[in-house]
């Protein structure tokens, strides 16, 4: 792949994540921008950066970048990414895409428009190997018709009231919480591998800490609680700890998801089960490496991720052999190596093998109608947010 310049727009904790995935897929980080002049000279120099730029502005006008990673928080994806697209560089954004679905909608209709800027948003679980295996064995027709989906995506790192990240407060992150930070990935996940559209909605959400204690000063994520409660102030709640999802696809599958960032003991799980008629396939985050495949006449497997045993092109995103453990920051990697793939190869008019601009739509979508289902006590159409 041939080299190319990127740079990073956020110096949190997806900051680094996405700087260290960028380089092992062979792309090179030309520069990066922070919240503030501080905040971008201590990422520069901490990540071995070359160049820190004073504004958005700065970044665009450089010629040594082709693309940009937004990895800031949601409530400025919208103008961030329009900017990029605008500016005739390729974006990749974090999820979600925007903050409503009108925002999402402007977005998509702007990369339509330049059809030859690449422009993904980050659903990088789709990347464990073992995902797009069960995505070739579901749309090869393995597993027959799909009955029905269920699973979840559960974290403890807000579990405590003293547990505090701008992503808790609505007019950074959105009205949504647990579902639109965690959820929507779960929901990429399985129409991914699945192919189903969800057509309705019945949803019920739960806020557990109405008020938590805010520290006197922003932490990042999954940093844990720093200071004494004495260097808290108390900051009210609007958005939900947990979630329950009832989901109808189109074609008459039925779905069940359950979200939590409140469930002890649960760092980062993610799970889904998938009944077929003549199969069904259960992946666990916490164990990305087995897929557990289920049969009615005949005894159970378990697939371990071997590249020798795998589908190509989930044997593709196989680093290294079987038996040598792969996990989420692999995913990132073979996120953008199929990205820059893609733009490398330059055929815009092919399907991108990542989530692009329509699929972050679609997912703003869902939780404008898990809101408005929660908020009416029932089912919504989902074509009808």
């Amino acid at each position: 792949m041939a080299r190319m310049g990127a740079a990073v727009v956020g110096a949190g904790f997806m900051g680094g994540v996405h700087t260290e995935g960028l380089r092992r897929a062979g792309v090179d980080v030309v520069g990066a921008l922070g919240v503030s002049s501080e905040e971008t000279e201590g990422f520069v120099k901490a990540q071995g950066i070359p160049r820190g730029y004073g504004s958005l502005e700065e970044l665009l006008g450089d010629s040594a970048v082709q693309s940009v990673h937004i990895v800031t928080p949601n409530r400025l994806h919208h103008q961030m990414a329009k900017a990029v697209l605008e500016a005739g560089k390729h974006v990749f954004c974090e999820k979600p895409l925007a903050m409503s679905s009108k925002e999402t909608a402007e977005l998509v209709a702007l990369a339509a428009a330049r059809p030859k800027q690449a422009a993904a948003v980050n659903y990088n679980i789709r990347f464990y190997p073992l995902n797009l295996e069960a995505r070739e064995r579901v749309r090869g027709g393995q597993i027959g018709e799909v009955y029905h989906v269920a699973g979840s995506y559960v974290q403890d790192w807000l579990l405590l009231e003293t547990d505090y990240n701008w992503r808790v407060l609505a007019e950074e992150g959105g009205a949504l919480r647990a579902v639109a930070d965690i959820g929507t990935h779960w929901l990429d996940l399985v129409h991914a591998i699945t192919g189903l559209e969800a057509e309705a909605v019945c949803a019920d959400l739960m806020i557990v800490h109405p008020v938590r204690k805010r520290p006197k000063g922003e932490i990042e994520t999954f940093s844990g609680k720093l200071g004494t409660e004495a260097d808290t102030e108390p900051v009210d709640i609007t958005t939900e700890d947990y979630g329950a999802i009832l989901i109808r696809f189109k074609g008459g599958a039925r779905g069940t998801l359950w979200v939590s960032q409140v469930t002890a003991g649960r760092k980062n799980c993610l799970r889904y089960e998938i009944a077929g008629e003549r199969a069904a396939l259960e992946w666990i985050s916490e164990n990305p490496e087995a897929l557990w495949i289920g049969q009615r006449t005949g005894p159970n497997q378990v697939l371990m991720r071997d590249p020798s045993l795998l589908s190509p092109p989930a044997r593709a995103a196989v680093g290294v052999p079987g038996g040598h453990a792969e996990g989420y920051a692999d995913t990132f990697k073979q996120h953008f190596r199929a990205f820059y793939g893609y733009v490398e190869k330059g055929d815009f008019a092919a399907t991108p093998p990542f989530a692009t601009f329509k699929d972050g739509h679609r997912e703003v979508v869902l939780c404008e109608a898990v809101l408005a289902s929660n908020e009416k006590g029932g089912w919504v159409d989902v074509e009808g947010v």
